[in-house]
């Protein structure tokens, strides 16, 4: 039987796939730079770029990236509702944030959104580079003064009675309105009222949106 010829003894092995990233910011200078570094990296590809929300999912959709760096502010849409649709529409990419603001309710609102990391425009090359690899390695990345925001977001009172304490982890938890009813032995109608005190409280309102707070609070682990 004829085989084909085996390579040559000392040949280099393939090289490893690098990871493609897309950079959506509205800034053309910021793009430039980013690409300019992160290129300089033989493991990192920059397949794309786009200046907003819209462009960002067309990008996602036809490029299939593993990784986009998206930045907070940008005309058509914010970055955490881009992430939001990001999440929805393409969940195996993964976000990591760039911005320049470190108020706690970006950083949180850009997790409940699904980012998986907080970046600050002021971080060095290195940081960002730091960031890109735990992200994409399925872990997180937050600037240290992100961290330190979100401790403190944590460590804020929500203003929750123990009672709306009690429904929001049973909603979390996917049961329904007249499920959490019959377990607690009251009406639906008080279920109702509620789950909207804590949308008015949180702003928020979906099981899956009452499930990340309380795991960032620490309410309830995933094993």
């Amino acid at each position: 039987m004829n085989r084909p010829p085996s390579p040559p003894s000392g040949a280099a092995p393939a090289a490893p796939a690098r990871l493609r990233l897309v950079i959506v910011d509205d800034h053309a200078l910021v793009r430039e730079g980013l690409r300019a570094r992160l290129e300089a990296v033989p493991r990192l590809e920059v397949v794309g770029e786009a200046e907003g929300g819209e462009t960002a999912l067309v990008l996602a959709q036809t490029l299939r990236p593993d990784l986009m760096l998206v930045d907070v502010g940008m005309r058509d849409m914010t970055g955490i509702q881009l992430v939001t649709l990001l999440a929805e529409r393409h969940p195996r990419i993964a976000t990591l944030m760039l911005s320049m603001y470190d108020h706690d309710e970006y950083v949180t609102s850009a997790i409940r959104a699904g980012a998986r990391g907080y970046v600050l425009k002021d971080a060095s090359v290195h940081e960002v580079i730091a960031a890109i690899d735990a992200v994409s390695a399925g872990g997180t990345y937050y600037s240290a003064g992100v961290a330190q925001a979100l401790l403190q977001a944590r460590s804020q009172p929500d203003d929750l009675t123990p009672r709306e304490r009690e429904i929001l982890l049973m909603l979390a938890h996917g049961q329904s309105n007249k499920a959490v009813a019959r377990a607690l032995d009251i009406s639906t109608r008080t279920v109702e009222t509620h789950r909207l005190r804590l949308r008015r409280k949180l702003d928020i309102d979906s099981a899956s949106g009452l499930l990340k707070y309380a795991l960032e609070r620490g309410w309830i682990t995933l094993r």
